[in-house]
């Protein structure tokens, strides 16, 4: 059997982005809720257990709770924040309330634990010989903490407001963090996890995308069989590189199916279809559906940003369901899903952020035996290694995102034709000028960028004449994983040039502006 990691889910939001790390140590990991049974762990045999952080009290009514039959299988068990608590808590420690809550980034003084901290903090200080503490800085989001440690544990981190900001008994091979390593602005989160995944739990690391690739392909034909398959084609990374997997594993068993929804960026329908259609290079049987008017009709009136996910996400499966009825009997459903869609539909014990199309979008009745999603479990650019690895070009890989929904979550308020105009315009000279400045070397490439239609008119001049138009939104981010994210420093130059350009050609916008915003608080769509 192969090496693996298991994740146990207790609701915190960065449950995913562990796994993401253990993967970055070349070892296979699966997050599973709470609730698994124990012989459902013995059969998958990790060689290590994480419990995630969460967003209750571990002394409280109802809170999630591990089997205490985990603490006895002798596998190492690794807690995080909520995590941490639990495993104090069910081992015999105490957790209370803490004095002073610590959120943000925070300075970390190591005390030993030379196996899983090994080599954290081991900065000028201790090179020197002098008396002063190793320090690292961590992510540290919580309200309660530990006060006390259970028997035969050893306090290996605190801060000034946090007596046990880790604590471990090697021994049984127990570990914990109050901190956060799994976040990216925790320095040396990466060290951390290679320290547990192949220290402490003995992995070897021999997990590659391309090991994935392969047990995918084999899981797909096992469960499709001689069934018919059809695929939401969307032309994006995530769909493109589902339906390349499907081809690979059911041949001409599947159809692709692209619905021309109205509300893609500026002549992208007539763009898929010339690289998917029957001129493109992939024999993927295409069909595209036009559809625009059918979702303008949906939409109309509606405001309310998760009203208009779901509407969009119930006319998808429509359309799907009829272009399987011409077809004949379709059995599965193949969705380019991947986890951040997941985590912020709230699906599992996670909490609601927004609901995605093709996740918590889903109306309730869908008429498809089952849907399949290869990549449910990959983050952006693990998905993006996954479409190299099948061999496609890195032109298309590398694609800027582009949300199911389309412009319907770029567009503040009632989605409507004119609307939908004018952001395809200003978006489309806001990746001009982007590509542009990134070809003459002035500025690396946002991994993400767009334009968004805000809600808002004001007063403008343009000549000698009172305008009342709308606000255009500029947004770019920085991002690895798209679970957080940090706005791009674009250059003055740019947003200025991008500004005049929208404002003088774009009509009924007299404002721009840029947002400032990171991941959290926001999310990358405005909607």
């Amino acid at each position: 059997m192969r090496e693996n990691i298991l994740v146990l889910d207790f609701g915190g939001q960065y449950n995913q982005l562990i796994a993401r790390r253990v993967r970055e140590c070349n070892v296979y990991c699966e997050v599973h809720p709470y609730t698994l049974s124990i012989d459902d762990i013995k059969k998958m045999a990790p060689s290590g257990i994480i419990f995630t952080g969460g967003p209750n009290s571990v002394y409280g009514e109802d809170s999630p709770q591990a089997d205490l039959e985990i603490y006895k299988l002798g596998i190492p068990v690794l807690g995080i924040c909520y995590g941490a608590q639990l495993m104090a808590h069910q081992l015999g420690g105490k957790v209370a309330t803490a004095p002073v809550s610590e959120y943000g980034h925070t300075e970390v003084t190591l005390d030993g634990g030379m196996g899983i901290l090994a080599g954290v903090g081991l900065g000028p200080k201790s090179v020197t010989g002098s008396d002063l503490a190793n320090t690292s800085v961590f992510w540290m989001s919580h309200t309660d903490y530990i006060q006390e440690v259970p028997e035969n544990f050893k306090i290996t981190a605190h801060t000034p407001v946090c007596p046990v900001a880790a604590m471990e008994n090697a021994e049984k091979g127990f570990y914990a963090f109050q901190f956060h390593p799994e976040v990216m602005h925790s320095k040396e989160g990466k060290t951390v996890f290679e320290n547990f995944v192949l220290g402490v739990c003995g992995c070897k690391g021999e997990w590659k995308m391309d090991s994935f690739v392969e047990s995918t392909i084999t899981s797909i034909r096992e469960k499709v069989g001689d069934g018919k398959v059809l695929c939401a084609l969307s032309g994006g990374v995530d769909s493109s590189v589902a339906a390349v997997l499907l081809s690979k594993a059911v041949g001409k068993q599947l159809t692709c199916v692209f619905v021309d929804h109205g509300l893609l960026r500026k002549d992208e329908g007539d763009q898929v279809e010339a690289i998917f259609g029957p001129e493109g290079a992939y024999d993927l049987n295409f069909i595209r559906v036009n559809a625009q008017q059918r979702f303008y009709d949906a939409l109309k009136g509606v405001t309310d940003p998760e009203s208009k996910r779901k509407i969009i996400g119930e006319e998808f499966i429509r359309v799907f369901e009829e272009e399987a009825k011409k077809i004949g009997r379709v059995d599965f459903l193949v969705q380019g899903t991947i986890y951040p869609d997941v985590i912020e539909s709230g699906l599992g014990k996670s909490a609601v952020i927004k609901s995605h199309h093709n996740v918590g979008g889903l109306p309730d009745f869908v008429d498809f035996k089952e849907i399949i999603e290869p990549l449910r479990m990959l983050f952006k650019d693990e998905v993006r290694a996954c479409g190299l690895e099948l061999g496609l070009p890195e032109h298309l890989v590398f694609r800027q995102p582009f949300p199911g929904p389309g412009l319907g979550i770029r567009i503040i308020g009632e989605v409507t034709e004119e609307k939908v105009k004018i952001v395809q315009e200003a978006d489309a000279i806001y990746r001009a000028c982007v590509a542009d400045f990134v070809a003459e070397g002035k500025m690396e490439e946002p991994n993400q960028y767009f334009a968004a239609l805000t809600n808002m008119r004001s007063v403008g001049v343009m000549g000698d004449f009172r305008t009342y138009d709308y606000a255009v939104a500029l947004r770019a981010v920085t991002t690895s994983d798209f679970m957080t994210a940090e706005a791009a420093n674009l250059p003055w130059e740019l947003l200025s040039k991008v500004t005049t350009k929208i404002i003088n050609e774009v009509q009924h916008v007299n404002r721009v502006i840029y947002d400032l915003t990171g991941k959290p608080p926001g999310t990358i769509e405005w909607e």
